[in-house]
């Protein structure tokens, strides 16, 4: 494949194998919580981070990251109070965070331009330096996601129950906010800081459509995300289409697929519990 004989394409490879992994995995947590647009919110208030990136003359990615662990703790914060004035504090947050983001680029001289890649995503900006942020990131955030899944599970499932039976609630919630955070700055170069809630809850959500138990859940969702991310980036340099979209347009034309061929299998699955009743508890057809 030509497209393997260029350096950028194969850092874009890489960061979209990562991004495929990450985002599904701790996306089908935040899933079972119904926290599905968490992922967005981070989004927006890494964009902060970016705009201090740039104006402080530091990594991008580094800065995104530590603004977006900052801002993931204040939202399980608020999140945890259960106020009603949650939802306005949080709407506040998100938008502040965007809206700060332009503001500081334009301050350090960028315009929004140089944001656009940070927010969509891009193939061609994907540096080496980049790419091993993403690694190391990964490398916790996987760590994190499969290696406490029976923890997180049971929090994300009854936060009570697991608090009666002794768990520390309290820091894994925290735990798998920052964990979130950290994976939508791994995301943000390939999908974008707009675009990454899509992979956290696409995947996972085709992925429910056919399986049974967590944790297949688990594994065929992240099986989807790397699927589609390297798809999305293969199709971005032959099309020359926004990676971002691409990949998110196509982890939906795989729910879509994933909801025609769960109709029938559900059927087929009734009828084998049908038959199974059947033959432990069979009927009895005598007329009195």
């Amino acid at each position: 494949m030509d497209l393997l004989e260029y350096a950028f394409m194969q850092r874009a490879l890489i960061a979209a194998a990562i991004v495929g992994l990450t985002a599904p995995a701790i996306g089908t947590y935040l899933v079972q919580r119904r926290q599905a647009v968490m992922g967005d919110g981070i989004g927006h208030v890494a964009t902060t981070g970016v705009g201090l990136g740039f104006l402080l003359n530091t990594s991008p990615v580094w800065m995104a990251s530590l603004v977006a662990v900052i801002g993931a703790v204040g939202m399980e914060h608020i999140r945890s109070r259960g106020k009603t004035s949650g939802d306005i504090a949080l709407a506040m947050l998100f938008y502040g965070g965007l809206a700060g983001g332009v503001m500081i680029i334009n301050m350090a001289g960028g315009s929004t331009a140089t944001l656009s890649s940070y927010l969509f995503g891009g193939i061609t900006t994907v540096a080496p330096e980049d790419v091993w942020a993403a690694v190391i990131l990964a490398v916790f955030v996987l760590a994190v996601t499969v290696g406490l899944r029976r923890q997180l599970f049971a929090i994300s499932q009854d936060e009570e129950f697991a608090r009666v039976t002794g768990m520390p609630v309290r820091a894994l919630n925290l735990l798998m906010a920052v964990t979130a955070a950290l994976t939508v700055t791994v995301a943000m170069r390939i999908v974008g800081l707009l675009l990454v809630s899509a992979m956290m809850v696409i995947p996972v959500a085709a992925a429910q459509r056919v399986t049974r138990g967590f944790a297949a859940t688990l594994s065929l969702a992240m099986l989807i995300g790397v699927l589609v991310s390297l798809s999305g980036v293969t199709a971005t340099y032959y099309l020359d289409a926004p990676s971002g979209a691409a990949i998110v347009l196509l982890a939906i034309a795989v729910f879509v697929v994933m909801t025609a061929v769960s109709a029938p299998l559900a059927r087929r699955r009734a009828k084998a519990a049908r038959a199974a009743t059947e033959e432990v508890c069979p009927r009895d057809d005598v007329k009195v």
